[in-house]
């Protein structure tokens, strides 16, 4: 039987993932002075985010199915202490090959943001799985997005480098933490770690509702990533040409998403996730619609943001706490097939943001991010079709 997490397990395990998963972001406001700095064109650092995701899309393949067969405490504390080694590297790197393998490494130990959701699902009472998920989910999303104003303002009073070592340190930190207080108890598997990485294609047959998953949420993920990466490198270039920590506040404009996420588990733990999951994907277009007419406007374009981030961290959440469900005790490899598919979708999107700017504008790149959601929330309504298929 699986105990429970200690008293402050799972806030513990939201903010190991959120403070984790920041990584992947925190460096974007300033990509410009670290183009500067390295003596290379912004187009090559704007690869940072990509090779990120490309890091986090091979920890969840290669990583995550480690929860269903090693003890919490250890798994998060070495993938904690390796995170922390991959952000010092790229402090002192000193050209953009060095960068950008340092955040192929980064990617995918801060990949252990996924474990905690996972270990959060499988450790929690019966009938709160999905406020544990969700609760681990905000403490991603308060990472993803104060990760771009905590980035920003360390940048412009410390420099990008040492903004890094303080992320390293914070990996430190928690990797202190999760070694004394996660659970010491090795889950119970069937089979081997080779075994379980095996089985992990054969899943999208078995269970036709992780197919359904995927395809709802690697829509949404693809708006997600054009809609941020083309809003850092629009603001950063003439008529706005702001800086680090003036870009960085944007992301405060989805805090309404962070506080959305405890009513979406309340509600995945309620009902059926698919309502939710519509309703949020819906809100996250509405968003995007308002973000189309243009960022001039600081109000406007900060209700977009709070629109579209509430609705796609909730949708997240439901969908996750959706795919943990259907089989609790292989929660790291379906989690694994779920976000591998749903980061590779993400790095496609992250890749394309800045050709989308480039030949479509920002009304374009919104309006092809829009498309996307709403196709996502069509999917998801067809729950018939997508299940038989």
């Amino acid at each position: 039987m699986t105990r429970p997490l200690p008293r402050g397990g799972t806030l513990l395990l939201a903010c190991i993932a959120g403070t984790a998963i920041a990584n992947n972001y925190a460096i974007q406001p300033g990509l410009t002075s670290v183009a500067t700095d390295l003596g290379v064109p912004l187009a090559v650092t704007a690869l940072v985010p990509t090779a990120a995701l490309l890091g986090c899309m091979t920890g969840f393949a290669l990583l995550l199915p480690l929860t269903d067969h090693l003890a919490p405490n250890r798994l998060v504390g070495v993938q904690l202490t390796a995170l922390a080694a991959a952000l010092a590297l790229a402090a002192a790197a000193s050209g953009a090959g060095t960068l950008l393998a340092a955040y192929l490494l980064i990617g995918a130990a801060a990949s252990v943001a996924a474990q905690a959701g996972s270990i959060a699902g499988r450790h929690a009472p019966t009938g709160r799985r999905g406020m544990g998920v969700a609760t681990v989910a905000a403490g991603m999303s308060a990472g993803i997005l104060l990760s771009r104003l905590a980035g920003g303002t360390l940048t412009d009073l410390l420099g990008w480098r040492r903004m890094l070592l303080v992320f390293a340190v914070l990996a430190l930190l928690g990797a202190i933490a999760a070694a004394a207080l996660l659970p010491r108890q090795r889950p119970r598997s069937d089979g081997g770690y080779r075994a379980a990485l095996a089985s992990l294609p054969p899943l999208l047959r078995q269970f036709p509702e992780l197919r359904r998953a995927v395809a709802v949420g690697g829509l949404w993920y693809f708006a997600f990533n054009v809609i941020w990466v083309a809003l850092v490198l629009a603001l950063a270039q003439p008529p706005y040409s702001l800086g680090p920590s003036a870009i960085g506040l944007y992301s405060l404009a989805g805090l309404l998403g962070f506080a959305a996420l405890p009513l979406t588990g309340r509600l995945a733990d309620r009902h059926t996730p698919a309502a939710v999951i519509t309703a949020a994907i819906l809100t996250a277009a509405a968003g995007t619609a308002l973000l189309a007419l243009g960022i001039g406007s600081p109000l406007v374009t900060g209700l977009g943001l709070a629109l579209f981030d509430a609705g796609c961290f909730a949708a997240q959440a439901a969908n996750q706490s959706r795919v943990i469900a259907l089989s609790p005790e292989r929660s790291g490899s379906l989690s694994s097939v779920y976000l591998v598919l749903y980061f590779t979708i993400g790095a496609i999107a992250t890749a394309l943001a800045a050709p989308l700017l480039d030949t479509l504008g920002w009304q374009g790149t919104t309006l092809t991010a829009l498309a996307a959601l709403l196709l996502a929330a069509a999917l998801a309504g067809r729950r018939r079709s997508l299940v038989n298929c």
